[in-house]
């Protein structure tokens, strides 16, 4: 057993079934690898897509060149898939690949470091030409250096057999190559015990409507990877999964992002008012405006605005005409939204803000994930300016963190940002379909001044939220906009005392937001040696590095923080029963700082900025650490 739960497809957690000649295994992590031009992401997502349908539990890790067409060939332009498949509840990819299928040089020199030990190699033996080791920087040949001692090699001659498959179709040569995506994904077919009549199935549905000429050459494709591994009888072992024991119910696979979006339309469904999303194209936020957009027979109304300030100025505008306001970007559009975000903050509207975090700062790394936007979110804009944070753990808890970002912001009257990351947003795992019916119901009361003149900036007892006045309703004119607002009759104000009891109203409305907000649960005992917290897409690494170390008798548990600003309000119990704090981020140590300042209390940081997230045993070895370095300050 890995430190990330899994079994290697050599470990001795494994069964043999006399029947059929597959090896019994509990899980597999498998990496796709090639050019960016050779369909891996495809190819992961189908495979990931099959196994979702046959009853794994799954989590995926899709990682690609910012480029839109990288040099073929070289190390930048590498572009791969990994997949987690697994008969056990798991929350993350993986450590370290069992299989990896590298196409060509450069996808193997970046990906080889992170192959399990005696791990499954497959090769195109077509794309390891002289120019292409060149490419990738090689000086010899792995395949003939010694390079590959240790692992199970198959150098298969992917390309060229492919071709032969397809010669007899009307494919161009280029298109005829375009195909061994598919002519691979067959290899692993056979390799893990999967039918192919679901592929089939999913491969006309790709090109209907589009290229449908292209489905059946794929399709002989798929047959002729899944045929060649049948007859060559070069593989020392095949491989089956088991079901996952999942709590019943319909299941589909979904990334983050498909979440997101969903999760937004179910919030204009539990709180009754029309949605309109305005954003700008940003990676990797961009396919929230393309799932939103696929959805207006819901009634939700989506616009691609020319840059980011009209974006968040459309979203203030829905908000303010009694929709729910809702604009998405990453880091660098944040930016630029900041001074409309305030005006938000100051008029008291219900604005959404979808920040899908990447790797910055600036440009940075746009195809990378990070989780260095916490400050901007709760900090980054001018004067006092506080705003509700919330931020999911999973691709699939994406949509009860949208609900739940809307609910707050029309409960309290207040911007609310959503903090996903460029790893949850792609990532992807079984998601049991919520009943739409079932979900609680939020009325929200709009004054129709029927009882007479409403003050704009009257405050409810409970939220201190003002009312949602729509404009144009007869009797509740009133003013709105930038300029400080005069307590409860909301005109323009100069007067000093006022804006600073304004001030501390819109501060006191947000930290209020506690009532409504969940105590911070605990994964393992409620107090203890070591305390792992965590938040955004973090936890699944974090839970099993704790699992670890509580199988081998240490005293250690896990949180995870999915609202931000402000904190569950058993936030400084839960950190005072432990005698340490460990806080792992893909920042370098944001939420840390936070902690230290508010709480007083003493916190160690896992920091990373490698555009990658936390594998298990980085976490694993650094709590180890922490409790080792205990026991011996005990002892001296």
């Amino acid at each position: 057993m890995s430190s990330d739960g899994s079994v290697s497809a050599d470990s001795d957690k494994t069964n043999i079934n006399g029947s059929d000649g597959f090896i019994e295994v509990e899980n597999v992590i498998i990496r796709f690898a090639g050019d960016s031009g050779d369909g891996m992401q495809v190819t992961g997502a189908m495979f990931s897509d099959n196994s979702a349908f046959v009853g794994h539990d799954i989590s995926t890790l899709p990682d690609f060149p910012a480029e839109i067409r990288a040099p073929a060939g070289t190390l930048p332009g590498v572009s791969s898939f990994q997949l987690n498949f697994s008969s056990l509840d798991i929350h993350t990819p993986g450590d370290q690949p069992d299989v990896l299928v590298a196409l060509n040089p450069a996808a193997l020199k970046v990906n080889l470091r992170d192959l399990k030990p005696g791990g499954t190699l497959i090769l195109n033996k077509d794309g390891f030409k002289k120019m292409d080791l060149k490419k990738a920087g090689y000086l010899e040949d792995p395949r003939e250096d010694g390079s590959l001692a240790g692992y199970q090699v198959y150098d298969l001659p992917i390309t060229s057999v492919c071709l032969a498959a397809v010669e007899n179709t009307d494919l161009t040569k280029r298109q005829a190559e375009l195909t061994k995506n598919m002519f691979t994904l067959g290899i692993i077919c056979w390799l893990f015990d999967r039918p192919l009549d679901l592929f089939e199935k999913r491969i006309k549905q790709v090109f209907t409507g589009k290229k449908e000429s292209l489905a059946a050459p794929n399709i002989l494709a798929l047959n002729a990877g899944y045929n060649f591994a049948d007859t060559i009888e070069a593989f020392v072992s095949r491989y089956s999964v088991g079901k996952v024991d999942l709590p019943p119910g319909e299941y589909r696979r979904i990334t983050g992002n498909e979440a997101t979006a969903l999760g937004f339309v179910a919030a204009a469904h539990v709180c009754g008012r029309p949605l309109f999303y305005a954003s700008y194209p940003i990676t990797p936020a961009s396919d929230i405006l393309h799932e939103l957009s696929k959805l207006r027979h819901f009634g939700i109304k989506t616009a691609q605005a020319e840059d980011e300030i009209s974006a968040v100025g459309m979203a203030i505008g829905a908000a303010y005409g009694g929709a729910l306001g809702l604009t998405g970007t990453s880091g660098p559009g944040v930016a630029l939204k900041a001074e409309a975000i305030g005006l938000a903050v100051m008029a008291e509207l219900p604005l959404v803000i979808a920040n899908v975090q990447r790797g910055g700062p600036s440009t940075g790394l746009p195809t990378k994930t990070e989780q260095a936007d916490l400050l901007q979110a709760i900090y980054g804009r001018n004067g006092e300016c506080p705003v509700i944070v919330v931020a999911p753990a999973t691709p699939g808890e994406c949509f009860d963190m949208a609900v739940e970002a809307f609910k707050l912001a029309v409960t309290y009257m207040t911007p609310v940002f959503f903090l996903s990351d460029g790893y949850l947003a792609n990532g992807s795992e079984p998601w049991l379909i919520p009943d739409l019916h079932k979900l609680d119901k939020l009325e929200v009361k709009a004054p129709t001044g029927e009882n007479g003149y409403i003050q704009p900036y009257s405050r409810d007892p409970q939220t201190q939220a003002r009312p949602w006045i729509v404009p144009g309703v007869a009797g509740l004119e009133h003013q709105i906009g930038g300029l400080e607002k005069e307590n409860i009759t909301g005109k323009v104000s100069y007067d000093s005392e006022n804006h600073e009891l304004m001030c501390k109203l819109r501060v006191s409305k947000v930290e209020g937001a506690v009532n409504s907000i969940p105590d911070l649960e605990m994964h393992g005992d409620e107090e203890g040696d070591l305390l792992v917290l965590g938040w955004g897409g973090t936890m699944g690494a974090i839970r099993h590095a704790v699992d670890n170390a509580r199988a081998k008798g240490y005293s250690v548990s896990s949180a995870h923080l999915r609202y931000l600003n402000p904190f569950p309000g058993n936030t400084e119990a839960v950190l005072r029963n432990f005698k340490q704090v460990l806080v792992p981020e893909l920042n370098l140590g944001q939420l840390r700082m936070i902690l230290r300042a508010k709480y007083l209390v003493d916190i160690e940081g896992l920091n990373k900025l490698q555009g990658q997230p936390f594998k298990t045993a980085e976490i694993e070895d650094k709590l180890y650490e922490m409790l080792e370095q205990k026991v011996r300050k005990v002892a001296s």
